[in-house]
């Protein structure tokens, strides 16, 4: 079955480009040109991933991934912006989207990037590898380094107390406002969904040493914690 897809575009040629652009690589486009509209369509539909444009006619485009984010965790979006600044793209990838495209852009090329957002977001088959815990991490407090399954990860400051403080208490579920508390430098210039897109960052790169394992275990309304042994 073809993947749904939800493009919020408000400029009809340029919806027009994407919807034909999807569908012959055999997606399941379905365009609307406002974000009202969008959030209608994502409670009614369970889309795989959706295309928004920052800028919108009744709601701004961050303000919508928000929204979309908050119902929708798991939904990947990928963000188009006519603008040329790399203020959007920094918010927007900070918010957690999980890709940005800036206009013009080759229909080709996001059809590329939307398979390989998919690609990343899918899940592995139950039993297909055994879930990672806190022993498959090694912590190296004096390098600040962390190891996941022997591999050292390359990891930014924030990154490395955010997953230290994860695997140091295996199983605990921390808040969102104690992991910047303990990771932050500044927790009051920061917000939840900073949390979320490190946290997002970090799965990648887990991802990464060991295809399919994700040791890290959302908890909805609640926060984080690291997966326990079994």
């Amino acid at each position: 079955m073809s993947a749904p897809i939800l493009l919020v575009e408000d400029e009809p040629a340029i919806a027009d480009t994407v919807v034909y652009a999807l569908a012959t690589d055999g997606f399941a486009p379905h365009w609307v040109a406002s974000g009202e509209a969008a959030l209608a369509a994502a409670a009614a539909t369970p889309f795989a991933l959706a295309i928004v444009d920052i800028g919108l006619p009744d709601i701004n485009g961050l303000e919508l991934f928000r929204r979309l984010h908050a119902e929708h965790p798991a939904l990947p979006v990928i963000f188009l912006t006519a603008r040329a600044g790399e203020i959007d793209r920094v918010v927007g990838l900070e918010l957690g989207a999980d890709d940005y495209v800036a206009k013009p852009f080759s229909p080709r090329e996001l059809v590329a990037r939307v398979r390989t957002v998919l690609r990343r977001a899918q899940r592995p088959p139950a039993g297909a590898a055994p879930a990672a815990t806190a022993a498959a991490f090694a912590v190296d407090d004096e390098r600040k380094q962390i190891r996941f399954h022997g591999t050292p990860l390359e990891l930014s400051r924030i990154e490395y107390r955010l997953l230290k403080v994860l695997v140091e208490r295996p199983g605990r579920v921390f808040s969102r406002d104690e992991l910047m508390e303990r990771a932050w430098d500044d927790p009051a210039a920061s917000f939840d969904r900073t949390v979320d897109a490190h946290v997002k960052t970090l799965r990648a790169k887990l991802r990464a040493v060991v295809a399919g394992e994700d040791p890290i275990v959302t908890h909805r309304g609640m926060g984080y914690s690291l997966r326990e042994e079994r």
